[in-house]
């Protein structure tokens, strides 16, 4: 009998000072049960610094989407659906996790959680494989005639730069919408994000054929609106 192949999901949001405030791993099949989860928020991170915000966001990365956050964050703390833990305690946490699973290693943008993981000091070194979400659903959704279709249905086009370019939408967000037919906003906390909209990008990649063969990274000169979509 095959062994049974598991993946862990990573998420994390972050504070300003580039490390994890709030950290979310589920370990899953490819049917996509969840075996295990962890959801913390990361003790001399979050309340020590300041959450990542934008000063000229007017959404949720703004002061107001600020304020909401924290309240949010506060209100998961009283409710006990989120605990404070050690940054010793989540990396005890991830090797017994890779001892009991061997899941593969899995992020929507990889190299960002990667990147914030190391400044936090909490160690995802111990995967044995590992691979970006974000570039498997590039090359085996977002490039499709479909998907550029639910975009237009949806109006999921990016603001245009100083430069003038644009491009559409390949966000968790929009490409968990095509999968479920319908649009919605992530709430931007670990365990919901990786729950919620990268484990259902995760069950349509691996349910593909070949699907490790058609991964890319994310080019935007690639996904420029006015490349895809024409006028009347």
């Amino acid at each position: 009998m095959a062994k049974k192949q598991f993946f862990a999901i990573l998420d994390t949001e972050t504070t300003m000072q580039n490390t994890v405030a709030d950290l979310g791993i589920i370990i899953v099949d490819r049917q996509g049960k969840i075996h295990n989860q962890c959801a913390v928020l990361v003790a001399g991170h979050y309340g020590t610094h300041e959450l990542f915000h934008d000063k000229a966001a007017n959404d949720i990365w703004g002061y107001e989407g600020l304020n909401r956050r924290k309240a949010m964050y506060a209100d998961m703390l009283n409710s006990g659906s989120r605990m404070l833990a050690s940054v010793a305690a989540v990396n005890r946490w991830i090797n017994q996790a890779i001892g009991k699973y061997d899941p593969i290693l899995t992020a929507y943008n990889l190299a960002f959680d990667l990147d914030k993981c190391k400044n936090t000091g909490i160690d995802v070194t111990g995967f044995s494989s590992k691979f970006c979400l974000w570039q498997a659903a590039i090359g085996n959704i977002c490039n499709s005639r479909r998907y550029r279709e639910f975009v237009l249905q949806n109006h999921l086009f990016n603001k245009p730069t100083a430069y003038h370019n644009m491009t559409f939408s390949t966000t968790a967000e929009s490409v968990c919408g095509f999968i479920d037919g319908e649009f919605k906003a992530e709430p931007h906390t670990a365990l919901e994000d990786a729950r919620d909209f990268e484990l259902p990008i995760l069950q349509a990649i691996v349910a593909k054929r070949d699907w490790r063969e058609k991964m890319v990274p994310y080019n935007w000169k690639q996904f420029q609106v006015k490349d895809h979509f024409k006028a009347a």
